[in-house]
């Protein structure tokens, strides 16, 4: 099985919430790290599809939106997860993306979208 490895755009990126993944040994980025402060949506979904990368944002309208988008002209990405930060505190969003990570692999995660509160 091939652990999901995360890129947080910069809705999803929290301190404590990236000292807390990184310290349970999960693999991410951040826009910041990778100098993607300030790109659009679009440019975000692209580094973090090269890099084999699951997007993991709090911007649920716009990349819908792009999924979508991307669904619909076949193009490929390595999964995009949607938190809802304002209703979940960090160690929750910590919990459900630990259950996400355990239940499902990248293959699994290609090209597919879920909402973290599901989780």
């Amino acid at each position: 099985m091939s652990l999901l490895r995360f890129h947080l755009d910069e809705d999803a990126e929290a301190d404590a919430l990236i000292r807390a993944l990184r310290d349970r040994g999960v693999d991410l980025t951040t826009s910041s790290e990778a100098g993607l402060i300030d790109v659009d949506d679009e440019t975000q979904l692209q580094w973090a599809a090269r890099k084999g990368r699951v997007l993991l944002t709090c911007n649920a309208a716009d990349f819908c939106r792009l999924y979508a988008t991307w669904l619909a002209a076949g193009r490929h990405h390595s999964g995009i997860v949607i938190a809802e930060q304002q209703r979940l505190p960090v160690g929750e969003m910590l919990r459900r993306i630990l259950r996400l990570r355990a239940d499902i692999d990248s293959t699994i995660m290609f090209d597919r979208l879920e909402l973290l509160n599901r989780w």
